[in-house]
């Protein structure tokens, strides 16, 4: 009796051939035979005619179209585009790679971290003017407050970095749970008012949601303790950019730090990149810059490939909203 033969497209680039020997070596074994294609980029409807599996992001259009799709293994923590009703075949599961991300996006925070408080891309303008002059007051993070919003895998590995510099870490969360020892307090998100003025650091790792958009609005900039500062690491659309712009020109906050922005690409002519307390980084806190991630994200594909090819349950999983 034949073998049935799944066909996989590992769009996940650039994978490197350990990558494809490790993501091949997982799938086989299984109940059925796996055929790989590689392919980065220029995808088209005719290339998913007869994919079973996606390894790796694609526009959802594409997702949405393949009538043969079973399962769509994310290269991305994040995985709004694709949980929407209809946004794939019916049936077809999502499993995302979130916690591949940690380690990159917490390090680029406790960068931005430091560099806020230090006025480090203060110091940056000066050089790039040859000047020699100081530019005032910092403060430490250790004894710092920080207020972290969202706890996953990336809030929850920067408020570990920053309890280790003793800082007094806040987390926020949706629901409260059992407090982890890396934090000295937990709330729920319904207590942000409250929690906000007394942060010296507002470090925000939302995801994008309709409960998240513009979340730290006028309202709430304004209840931050003065010159506090503000990271961004999430979803631009989480902070209100027009409030965000009126209270760094008041002088309320002492500065932000933002990797993501409302819109993206940020316009060249935005007020935001004229502010000597801002610092911008064009949505680089993850993507595979480091090499590590790219190690991870993979991991995660081929465990659930071996799962998957057993008829085993497949972690990372994501719940796909039905219609209405």
């Amino acid at each position: 009796m034949s073998r049935t033969t799944k066909k996989i497209l590992v769009t996940v680039m650039p994978v490197t051939e350990e990558h494809k020997m490790w993501l091949e070596e997982q799938a086989g074994g299984g109940n059925f035979d796996c055929q790989f294609v590689y392919k980065e980029g220029g995808l088209s409807a005719a290339d998913l005619e007869d994919v079973n599996v996606v390894i790796g992001n694609l526009p959802p259009e594409l997702a949405r179209g393949a009538p043969k799709l079973e399962w769509l293994q994310l290269n991305s923590a994040g995985a709004d585009p694709y949980a929407r009703p209809g946004a794939l075949p019916p049936g077809c599961r999502l499993t995302s790679a979130s916690g591949a991300y940690g380690l990159t996006v917490s390090e680029h925070m406790l960068a931005l971290t430091f560099a806020l408080v230090r006025r480090l891309e203060q110091y940056a303008l000066n050089q790039a003017r040859r000047e020699w002059s100081a530019r005032g007051d910092i403060i430490s993070v250790e004894g710092a407050t920080i207020l972290v919003l969202g706890l996953g895998d990336i809030g929850g590995s920067y408020a570990r970095k920053a309890h280790a510099l003793g800082a007094h870490v806040i987390g926020v969360r949706r629901r409260v749970s059992e407090k982890p020892d890396y934090l000295d307090e937990l709330h729920a998100i319904d207590e942000l008012d409250f929690l906000l003025p007394r942060a010296d650091i507002v470090a925000m790792v939302l995801p994008g949601a309709a409960a998240t958009k513009h979340l730290m609005d006028e309202r709430r900039l304004g209840l931050m303790k003065k010159g506090a500062f503000l990271i961004n690491v999430g979803r631009g659309s989480a902070v209100d950019p027009k409030a965000l712009k009126k209270a760094l020109r008041a002088k309320h906050l002492g500065g932000a730090a933002l990797d993501v922005t409302e819109p993206e690409p940020l316009p060249a002519d935005d007020e935001l990149w004229g502010f000597d307390n801002v610092i911008i980084t064009p949505h680089v806190a993850g993507f595979f810059y480091l090499p590590e991630t790219l190690n991870r994200i993979v991991r995660i594909a081929g465990d659930n490939l071996r799962a998957w090819t057993r008829g085993e349950p497949r972690t990372h999983v994501v719940d796909v909203k039905k219609d209405a």
